[in-house]
């Protein structure tokens, strides 16, 4: 990950920016210093985080998993942007190499997340505070767990006489997960367009009827989206006559976890979440394909690798222990929450599920389009894994041959690929219904685009098919 501001110096001569994405919360801000992320806590919040800090809150959160671990730092070491260093903090927070967003993870990512939040609200409210933050922002897969990566979240009781970030999780967790649940599991991607939640009322028109029959959705979506529209247009603001008591806010908090954790994903067919029951392989094919894969793997020897159009994970599993890190992509959301709850049973840590069109990948967005990175612009990997996906880019898609190719070669300086050629049974489902336009797409044209950018050095035939598997290496510039 890069700096994205421009560079300031620190007194130590290191280079030091701030991070441009970091400016909506007026108690700190990131920073970037010699490649490594830092917190800058202002002078104004630091007695709040002190009291984090010394309640035991920050510890206990971090020994369950809930909190991203920090260490602390000296200030003097540090003055990003000339920020002012009276009281100031800064933390060194645990480096992420991975980072995924909302709208790219299944429906039990987006439930587990939300179930998170709410635990920290009500641990915090333990020690006497709460969370004042509950964006599905602030959380990121560490080691397999939603976890808050914000350590800014939380405040004092005394300061608020209601939830502050009561709307806000109603808008980031609950409205797409009722809406993943009862009408496709597909809308959760509404969160790309709505990255400050989706609106209640208009998860209120779009849910079905029969929602308004369970008292949790009544209260806290239907009834609140008509509240939040009702006062919309007020111009004083609304608050409570009277602060509510920490018993109320855990009441309030015990209610919408309730709620969240009893929602399960709808039930629907999607186009490739069935993919491994219905595919031509047979078991000893497959099980020659996966020695094929970890042998490559294992000569590429990559800390982070990218598995794109992984399906259910399979093989991101199958080779788990040859690399640090590694993301599984996947356009199917039932293939890609069916991933997450199988590394969640196998207690797998370092494979991270994300939600994903390659054809159509997740932009840049946000202030300046520099809020939230495109897919393809965070850390890239040291190794792609492209299985059983040639035919999908080539032939669903009408992608030549030499755009994919290109297209790899950007990502990575190795690609794992499979060639799937037409006398295949999935490619000839996917030419099924249409004219076959693609005389190109042949083994000697796939070797020869491919060839432009990569040397190949190794290819391999599985047994039983009629599929290759191909390690390839990206040229040097002359």
């Amino acid at each position: 990950m890069n700096p994205v501001a421009s560079s300031q110096f620190a007194p130590n001569g290191a280079a030091s920016s701030r991070e441009f994405s970091s400016f909506r919360d007026p108690s700190g801000f990131l920073f970037w210093q010699d490649g490594t992320i830092y917190r800058w806590i202002n002078g104004e919040y630091a007695p709040t985080f002190r009291k984090a800090e010394d309640s035991g809150l920050l510890a206990k959160a971090i020994d369950a998993g809930l909190l991203l671990p920090f260490e602390a730092c000296p200030v003097a070491a540090f003055a990003p942007g000339g920020a002012d260093r009276t009281d100031a903090r800064v933390l060194k927070p645990r480096q992420l190499a991975l980072l995924t967003y909302p709208y790219e993870w299944s429906f039990t990512q987006l439930q587990d997340a939300a179930l998170t939040t709410l635990d920290l609200h009500l641990l915090a409210l333990d020690h006497g505070m709460l969370l004042k933050d509950a964006s599905a922002f602030n959380i990121q897969f560490v080691e397999g767990k939603p976890c808050l990566i914000d350590h800014l979240s939380f405040d004092t009781l005394e300061a608020h006489r209601a939830w502050p970030a009561y709307g806000q999780f109603c808008r980031h967790f609950l409205a797409p997960l009722l809406l993943m649940a009862q009408v496709d599991l597909s809308l959760g991607r509404m969160l790309e367009i709505h990255l400050d939640g989706i609106p209640l009322d208009l998860a209120s028109r779009l849910l079905p009827r029969r929602s308004q029959l369970s008292p949790g959705i009544q209260m806290h979506l239907h009834l609140h989206g008509r509240m939040t529209r009702k006062y919309a247009g007020e111009r004083k603001r609304v608050t409570a006559r009277r602060a509510l008591s920490a018993n109320q806010y855990k009441a309030i908090a015990s209610s919408l976890r309730s709620l969240v954790a009893k929602l399960q994903p709808k039930e629907q067919i999607t186009e490739w979440g069935d993919y491994y029951t219905d595919t031509n392989y047979s078991s000893s094919a497959f099980d020659a394909k996966k020695a094929i894969v970890r042998e490559f793997v294992r000569q590429a020897a990559p800390r982070t690798l990218w598995d794109l159009g992984g399906n259910n994970g399979e093989m991101s599993r199958a080779v788990r222990d040859l690399a640090s890190e590694i993301l599984c992509v996947d356009i199917d959301p039932r293939a890609v929450d069916a991933n997450y709850r199988q590394c969640r049973a196998e207690h797998i840590t370092n494979i991270v599920p994300a939600l994903a069109d390659l054809t159509n990948p997740t932009p840049a967005l946000g202030f300046f389009n520099r809020e939230r990175k495109a897919l393809f612009e965070r850390s890239p990997p040291d190794l792609i894994m492209g299985l059983a996906l040639i035919h999908h880019l080539a032939i669903a898609n009408n992608l030549p041959l030499p755009k994919i190719a290109h297209f790899f070669a950007t990502l990575a300086p190795a690609l794992i690929i499979e060639f799937v050629p037409k006398s295949d049974a999935q490619v000839g489902r996917l030419l099924a219904n249409r004219p076959d336009i693609f005389p190109d797409y042949t083994t000697s044209h796939f070797e020869q685009a491919f060839g432009t950018h990569f040397d190949i050095r190794e290819k391999r035939e599985i047994p039983e098919s009629e599929r290759t598997v191909y390690l390839l290496v990206r040229k040097m510039p002359r």
